[in-house]
């Protein structure tokens, strides 16, 4: 039995100061999962884009909270020199939904996938997660059943994910089937085509599209008011700069996974061999496309959790006093 006013979670969670304060005042916060920083991309890479994403969302008024296991804690709002840390080091651990309570537990350093992201914003009450792309169902699905768990967390938690949809290596219907089934509305950002990470289209048409960030907003307020649980995956496409052509892109992906499965890479190993062999044979153009797609996705994100905040506060002032909770 827990004391009265005593919350045995904050235990476990750490908000960074200028993060707590931002979410005192009701200023919009937007959750970054670190993973990337520790293994998606090499270093000093990593680190260039971790600041670019954080610059992003401060940029738009709105603050940042790069998300990471450190010391048995989820410290939410990660230091300057935490994100270092986190670029340089070999081994810190990847840390999905059923690794936070080992790691937790044994005190090791854990980088958040988005899965664990969703996790730790909705407890650090932050409702808009940016990332470069989700996790999805794997090409070989059927054999394998690697499916990741970015998807069945966004089936339960309510955090919307501005992504530039999933990562082309994916089998990416199969992804957008499982996100129907399990009632995920999949909301294309700006266009009417599921993005495909380094590319702007896949050939995967959308059912829903909006084009600005309170709209997005209204969305969220609409799906979570009426009790309708889990996220949101809001697809922006990549930058048409830093895009990459989709036929020489599939080119490269067919290649990486030859190599994968001539060297038995599999489970969580695979997607960071994938990307990096697509990095290489793509004379790094992938590498610079998915540094830019992760500061695009954090200034949308910023722009959405800044409406968010504006129209939550709009409506509770609509709210006569003797109805509120």
């Amino acid at each position: 039995m827990k004391a009265a006013g005593h919350d045995p979670i904050r235990e476990y969670l750490e908000i960074d100061g200028a993060v707590a304060a931002a979410l005192a005042r009701n200023v919009a916060v937007v959750a970054l999962e670190s993973s990337v920083v520790a293994a998606g991309l090499p270093y000093p890479e990593n680190l260039e884009a971790a600041r670019a994403s954080e610059a992003a969302v401060r940029a738009e008024g709105a603050c940042p909270a790069t998300i990471g296991l450190i010391d048995g804690r989820i410290k939410i709002g990660l230091s300057p020199a935490e994100i270092e840390m986190f670029a340089r080091a070999d081994d810190v651990a990847k840390a999905s939904r059923r690794d936070i309570p080992y790691l937790l537990a044994t005190k090791q350093h854990g980088a958040t996938t988005v899965a664990a992201t969703l996790i730790a914003a909705r407890l650090a009450g932050i409702a808009i997660v940016a990332t470069g792309g989700i996790g999805g169902v794997h090409r070989g699905w059927q054999d394998t059943m690697d499916v990741s768990a970015d998807l069945e967390e966004l089936a339960e938690t309510n955090v919307a994910v501005v992504c530039a949809g999933a990562k082309a290596i994916l089998d990416l219907p199969a992804t957008l089937e499982y996100l129907e089934t399990r009632g995920v509305p999949i909301v294309g950002y700006g266009t009417d085509e599921f993005p495909a990470f380094y590319t702007r289209d896949s050939g995967l048409k959308l059912d829903q599209r909006i084009d600005t960030p309170e709209a997005v907003a209204a969305l969220l307020h609409a799906k979570w008011t009426v009790g309708l649980e889990g996220g949101v995956v809001i697809a922006n496409p990549i930058p048409s700069s830093v895009a990459m052509e989709r036929s020489a892109l599939e080119r490269h992906i067919t290649a990486a996974l030859d190599a994968a499965r001539a060297e038995g890479v599999a489970g969580k190993d695979l997607t960071p061999f994938l990307l990096d062999r697509i990095a290489d044979s793509s004379g790094g153009a992938s590498l610079r496309a998915n540094m830019r797609l992760l500061e695009n996705n954090a200034r949308v994100a910023a722009r959405i959790a800044s409406a968010y905040v504006t129209l939550r506060k709009e409506r509770a002032l609509r709210t006569p006093r003797s109805s509120q909770g």
